[in-house]
C-alpha cells in the first residue's frame, strides 16, 4: 500500500459506489456467505472492484443489491430469478424516477433560411 493510497477524502467513505468493504465484511453485513458474493459475481449481478492484491472489493450499493438477493433467495427464489427480480426492480426504479422528471419541451427547429 503506498502513503498515497492510504489517505482518502472523508467524501470517498461517504460515496455509495465506493468500493470500501473486503468480501468478508460485506458477506457478515448482509448475513451471507462469501460463496454466496461470489455467485452474484458469477452471475455478472454485481462485479467488486479488485484490490492491488486482487482481493474483492464491495461498495455500499453493491451491498444493497446483494442483501436483496438474499432476501429473495431466502424466501426460496432461485439465485438467477432472483438476480433476474432485482435487475427489473432496478429498472422500473430508474423509469419510475425518469418519470417524475418535469418533461422539457421539444426544441423546435431553427427558422429557416430565406434569400
Amino acid at each position: 500500500m503506498t502513503p498515497e493510497s492510504t489517505h482518502k477524502p472523508a467524501h470517498s467513505l461517504d460515496d455509495d459506489d465506493y468500493p470500501a468493504y473486503t468480501m468478508g465484511r460485506a458477506a457478515e453485513m448482509i448475513g451471507a456467505t462469501p460463496a454466496f458474493l461470489r455467485a452474484l459475481g458469477e452471475a455478472r449481478l454485481i462485479t467488486p472492484l479488485r484490490s492491488e492484491g486482487g482481493h474483492r472489493r464491495y461498495s455500499r450499493y453493491q451491498l444493497r443489491i446483494a442483501s436483496r438477493v438474499r432476501e429473495l433467495v431466502d424466501q426460496g427464489t432461485a439465485i438467477d430469478a432472483a438476480c433476474r427480480i432485482v435487475i427489473l426492480e432496478d429498472q422500473l426504479a430508474e423509469a419510475q424516477r425518469l418519470n417524475q422528471q418535469p418533461r422539457q419541451p421539444a426544441a423546435s427547429p431553427p427558422p429557416a433560411e430565406t434569400s
